[in-house]
């Protein structure tokens, strides 16, 4: 199956402290009759499955139509991605459903309130976040939970799986902060990946216990180690962008790792795994996949913290 992957805008009802869009990049957006051909060309071309994404979707007022105009171009899968506030609103889920919409992805970014609210930086939204998910649960839509691994969210992941197989939700994606763009000079935001991964074993254990999926985008399969059956990778299929400032294969993306450093080689699974991403290794470099690996680092990182005095 292929996949045509559409950011319809960067705008946002949030302000995520690590989100990526800068504020230049809010005021850009794909207007209705790009969209659609978009589509067009898509269908033309072998794409049964397509994903509106943002920025944040749900604020778009030609939402509905855009949705409804990929069911009638023959989309079999068609997925929304958004923070889910407006699904609070069980009239609002029910008329996405109506027009098309099969798939749902939510971002609860944090499960607790005040670290919910201190990320997305909008007062009194946590309600609404709960509500979204568990309306979707409710109707029986399975939506995929993302949730972000960054440096004061991580220890919390084990919990966070509870909340959400507490809400009747059953997946979980865990996505790697980004340094790019908006979020380029955050350095504190990132953590290193081998600090994760005691959470995410309690994660994976707590997962099963409870009937949860989980799975990680962006950590490669050497550091997950027995955890590695968890790596996913949303570009091993045939994934087109479409953004109000290109077009580009997902395999393209700063996003999607990129990079295999010298230890990768040998590794029997280099074949399904990306590598690191750029971001990342100008961070911290490629000494903790070298260490899994049985190597010496070769790549330094590049972007140091600021030391203050």
């Amino acid at each position: 199956m292929a996949l045509l992957d559409v950011i319809l805008g960067y705008d946002c009802n949030l302000a995520c402290d690590y989100c990526t869009i800068t504020p230049a990049m809010r005021a850009r957006a794909l207007d209705t009759r790009e969209v659609v051909a978009a589509m067009r060309r898509a269908r033309k071309l072998g794409y049964d499955r397509v994903s509106f994404t943002g920025g944040e979707p749900t604020i778009r007022a030609d939402l509905l139509g855009l949705v409804r105009a990929a069911r009638r171009l023959g989309f079999e899968e068609i997925k929304l991605q958004s923070n889910g506030l407006l699904f609070a609103e069980p009239r609002n889920v029910a008329r996405l459903v109506d027009a098309g919409v099969d798939r749902f992805h939510l971002s609860i970014h944090a499960h607790q309130p005040a670290a919910y609210e201190a990320i997305v930086r909008r007062p009194g939204t946590y309600r609404a976040m709960r509500a979204g998910l568990e309306a979707l649960c409710h109707a029986g839509l399975d939506p995929v939970v993302d949730v972000i691994l960054k440096e004061d969210t991580y220890r919390a992941l084990p919990d966070a799986v509870d909340w959400v197989a507490d809400r009747g939700a059953r997946r979980v994606d865990l996505w790697f902060v980004s340094l790019t763009d908006g979020n380029r000079d955050n350095l504190a935001s990132m953590p290193r990946m081998t600090d994760t991964l005691g959470a995410i074993e309690s994660a994976a254990e707590r997962a099963e216990a409870r009937g949860v999926t989980v799975r990680s985008l962006h950590i490669p399969r050497c550091l997950l180690g027995g955890r590695a059956g968890l790596a996913f990778d949303p570009a091993a299929d045939r994934v087109r962008v479409v953004s109000p400032d290109a077009e580009f294969e997902l395999s393209e993306s700063r996003l999607t790792p990129q990079v295999h450093v010298p230890a990768c080689e040998g590794c029997p699974d280099r074949g399904a795994c990306r590598g690191l991403r750029r971001d990342y290794l100008e961070r911290f470099g490629d000494a903790e996949v070298a260490e899994a690996r049985g190597r010496a680092p070769s790549v330094a990182p590049t972007r140091l913290p600021v030391v203050q005095t």
